[in-house]
């Protein structure tokens, strides 16, 4: 049915607040929601996610709250958070977040009744999309992405797969345009072609389109991001359902309890250590299925597992400083390897998601977890390089702000597929790109005042780092039980949920043992002031007014 209405390209409907005038006439009204910018005018699955960490960072919680009710919207009519709102989109997920998108909404609004409604959701969308047929692998327990629907993407430019179809219609003594008809009419039949783009869709599904991690592999890999997503579900449910629910809640297909999702959890870590986890190169790699080997592809996903919470003390200090040895570049966090990506030529040119290029949600969940774990001058580190590439670029070229950065180079400018989105105009463009708005904003709330001033100075990371003696190793630099100000967005919260997540309690509780500090359950959440591996200059002051949750000061001070 869906390949059926491919030449439609309708847009599909999404939640509204549907009331009655006094004449008792039916009122129904959209619900307004935010989209990436660009040519991508519709609501996208996870870059919704990081958007919305951004609205709420700036107070706009009714805009978070609506994209959360288009998303359950979407579970209840369409089976899935899809790709975006397009028909040609129904058999397609994209990276699934919306457990703590809702938890964080929860977070400013204390609806209980509301956030009983998003949880039911995604426990539906966990149940009869990540973890069954086809995405659920029965012998690892581990999910890959794997979108049912066949054929080539009706998305992409028209010319886009010719490449591909070429030796097919030359075998046959007929055009590509002729082929490409005959196939989408289902008069070929050519099982290669139709497994190429079993993986091609796979891909779009992961985000990540495209890199040369996933090429023509993509559906038989569990990679690392989508289970390190799973296993926070899982997590964000047990805790959910005990601090909101007494251990048990009702939900649109029964009731379920918190001992349930935790159990689901301890066992996808433990899979994840059998199958993703390298212990010679202390790092998670992505698992082929069907080869039934780990990929050699060194991706910065691998840094997920710390947001995700499910990386042992052990397992994340052996990851931190593999990955800054590896993904630290001058700009942030670089998507992967330059060795994994291989050498660029004319035939098998760059990839958006490869090696120099670095996104603004990669960045996003690595200072979250890199803080979470008692890493927070790393954090800060990396979030520095991250705003500094963002800001010199706005500066220097009239208020650019594109989908995307080469981070070894620090520049918006380059020549990749699909080209970076923002950064063509013949005016000042206004809108910016979603994610990458939200980058900045979540980004401040991680720098102290004086490397807010140092960025407003334009002062460059190296030159920074040296003159105010930061480390610029991949050493802890607190307790976990702590959060030293100046207290990122959001920290606060994702500490107390993560105490009900199993492997961070081992791994938090093995950093204060060897401290001589008590059991971490038995700590109170503590600010306390910055660490001494992030040292401000003489007579620097991080107040909790300086920099609050909301980040308000900080940002209005550098704008």
């Amino acid at each position: 049915y869906v390949k059926s209405i491919n030449d439609q390209f309708g847009i599909l409907t999404l939640a509204a607040d549907v009331t009655h005038d006094a004449g008792g006439r039916l009122v129904y009204k959209p619900l307004p929601f935010v989209v990436p910018g660009g040519r991508f005018n519709e609501q996208y699955g996870w870059d919704s996610y990081f958007e919305a960490l951004g609205l709420l960072a700036d107070g706009r919680v009714q805009l978070a709250k609506n994209m959360v009710d288009n998303f359950v919207y979407e579970i209840k009519h369409y089976g899935k958070i899809l790709n975006a709102n397009r028909s040609y989109y129904l058999t397609r997920s994209q990276p699934p977040f919306l457990t703590d998108m809702a938890l964080k909404v929860y977070d400013a609004t204390g609806d209980t009744e509301w956030l009983q409604g998003a949880l039911s959701a995604a426990i539906t969308e966990y149940l009869s999309v990540w973890t069954c047929e086809p995405r659920l692998d029965p012998t690892t327990g581990l999910s890959c992405y794997h979108p049912t629907g066949i054929g080539m993407p009706p998305e992409t430019e028209s010319t886009h797969f010719d490449h591909i179809v070429g030796p097919y219609a030359e075998r046959l003594g007929i055009e590509v345009s002729e082929y490409k008809r005959l196939y989408a009419a289902d008069a070929i039949h050519e099982p290669e072609l139709d497994a190429y783009f079993v993986h091609d869709r796979a891909v779009r599904e992961s985000g990540h389109d495209t890199t040369y991690r996933l090429e023509r592999r993509c559906a038989s890999l569990a990679t690392v991001d989508l289970n390190c997503l799973l296993y926070r579900y899982e997590a964000d449910l047990a805790s959910a359902i005990d601090e909101h629910f007494g251990g048990q809640m009702t939900t649109d297909i029964g009731v379920t309890t918190a001992d349930e999702w935790r159990k689901r959890a301890e066992e996808r870590r433990v899979a994840m250590d059998k199958y993703l986890w390298n212990e010679v190169k202390g790092l998670y790699f992505d698992y082929d299925v069907e080869l039934k080997e780990q990929s050699a592809y060194e991706s910065v996903t691998a840094l997920w597992a710390l947001w995700a919470g499910c990386a042992s003390h052990d397992q994340a200090t052996r990851l931190v400083d593999a990955a800054c040895r590896r993904f630290e570049a001058a700009g942030g966090l670089v998507s992967g390897t330059e060795e994994s990506r291989g050498r660029i030529t004319l035939l098998r040119p760059n990839r958006q998601w490869d090696y120099p290029y670095g996104w603004a949600p990669h960045q996003m969940l690595a200072w979250c977890g890199l803080y979470a774990y008692g890493y927070a001058s790393v954090a800060r580190r990396l979030a520095y390089r991250w705003l500094y590439t963002i800001t010199r670029a706005f500066v220097d070229f009239n208020g650019v702000v594109p989908e995307k950065f080469d981070v070894v180079g620090m520049t918006h400018r380059f020549q990749v597929e699909y080209g970076n989105v923002g950064v063509d105009f013949k005016m000042v463009p206004r809108e910016g790109f979603g994610w990458m708005n939200a980058s900045y904003q979540v980004g401040l709330t991680y720098l102290t005042s004086h490397m807010r001033r140092a960025l407003g100075a334009l002062t460059e990371p190296e030159v920074f780092f040296a003159r105010a003696g930061w480390s610029t190793d991949a050493s802890a630099s607190h307790t976990p039980a702590s959060t030293p100000k100046p207290v990122p967005v959001f920290a606060m919260a994702d500490a107390r949920r993560l105490r009900g997540n199993t492997a961070l309690h081992c791994a938090l509780e093995a950093v204060l043992t060897t401290t001589d500090n008590p059991a971490y359950f038995d700590l109170p959440l503590t600010a306390v002031d910055d660490d001494p591996r992030s040292p401000a200059s003489p007579g620097d002051s991080d107040s909790t007014a300086d920099n609050s949750d909301t980040g308000e000061t900080g940002n209005k001070e550098l704008l």
